[in-house]
């Protein structure tokens, strides 16, 4: 039996295991069983979890795949915007994502796949020069009490049926992983949107909307360095109180206003006339038109505009997750 074959019988047995445990149960050297190793996943008879210094192996899953005939239109929408983080934390794009998603739900595919092309149509129209305007659902919202001009999505964070937008699924992970290299994968795809808009508003200054939940790695902080943004930056805070209440804890829009009223301070005092505020995700727009509404008080901008990686489709949605 060569050393291969062994190793496929010690994960039969034992199941996953690391590269010392395989080199120690074979007596062989750690750079063997790494040669061995590359040699069987490229035989897609293992595969690897984890990163270093936790990485192990497993037996590759033997399913026969089914082979569906997309039409070139739908392969392309696909393509371009689904994206499925499985519960195994695989990043699956384009039509193997698809796939995938619809097999787990028991959809057939090459069906499902035509009520996506409606959808993402649907909120194409939308869009106009790279954006999705919010203003309507903030008009709605917050009526006489609304302090910003527009609020402009990258997109949205999630549609019917088919869930979190291949954007929205980046937001959450990224966040809750507090992942860098995946943050910056996001802010490299807002920078050209957020240029663009920077020049088409004339903006003069930004600010970006403080997180309210503590982490080691904060998003809005990677998210701010990450983007070449030639500006002054306002200087947005968020108070510490005695017990910290996160706004995505709150489920009443007034609840929201008030934490944000009186928990987000703004150190500002230069005059601009058009100001851009950035935040990660917009479900109330609550935080974001209070500190607008904070930073007409105190005349540091005649017009305020809004920016959100993603934004909540419809009426008072609460984007918890993130």
């Amino acid at each position: 039996m060569s050393n291969r074959e062994k190793i496929i019988k010690i994960i039969e047995q034992k199941g996953q295991q690391s590269i010392k445990q395989l080199a120690e149960s074979l007596e062989i050297s750690l750079s063997m069983v790494h040669r061995h190793i590359r040699r069987l996943i490229a035989e897609d008879k293992l595969q690897k979890i984890g990163f270093a210094p936790r990485v192990f192996y497993v037996l590759a899953e033997r399913k026969k795949k089914k082979l569906y005939e997309f039409s070139d239109v739908a392969r392309k929408i696909v393509e371009q915007n689904f994206l499925y983080i499985s519960p195994r934390g695989e990043r699956l794009e384009g039509v193997k994502g698809f796939v995938l998603w619809c097999e787990k739900r028991g959809f057939n595919p090459v069906k499902k796949s035509g009520e996506y092309m409606k959808v993402n149509q649907k909120y194409k129209k939308l869009r106009k020069n790279g954006v999705i305007s919010g203003k309507n659902k903030m008009i709605e919202t917050f009526g006489d009490q609304l302090c910003v001009k527009d609020v402009f999505y990258a997109d949205f964070y999630a549609w019917e049926i088919f869930g979190k937008t291949k954007l929205g699924q980046l937001l959450l992970y990224a966040k809750q992983s507090q992942d860098k290299k995946m943050i910056k994968e996001v802010a490299q795809k807002a920078e050209p949107i957020i240029q663009k808009l920077l020049k088409a508003k004339k903006i003069g200054a930004v600010g970006f909307i403080p997180p309210t939940v503590k982490r080691q790695t904060q998003f809005m902080k990677v998210l701010q360095q990450s983007l070449n943004i030639a500006l002054p930056t306002i200087e947005i805070v968020k108070a510490r109180t005695d017990i910290v209440t996160p706004q995505k804890t709150l489920n009443k829009l007034e609840d929201r206003i008030e934490n944000a009223d009186y928990t987000i301070l703004v150190a500002e005092r230069k005059k601009y006339k058009n100001v851009l505020l950035i935040d990660d995700a917009v479900g109330s727009g609550a935080t974001l038109n209070q500190v607008a509404c904070k930073l007409k008080r105190l005349c540091v901008a005649q017009n305020i505009y809004g920016f959100a990686l993603t934004g909540s489709a419809k009426g008072f949605d609460v984007i918890s997750e993130v």
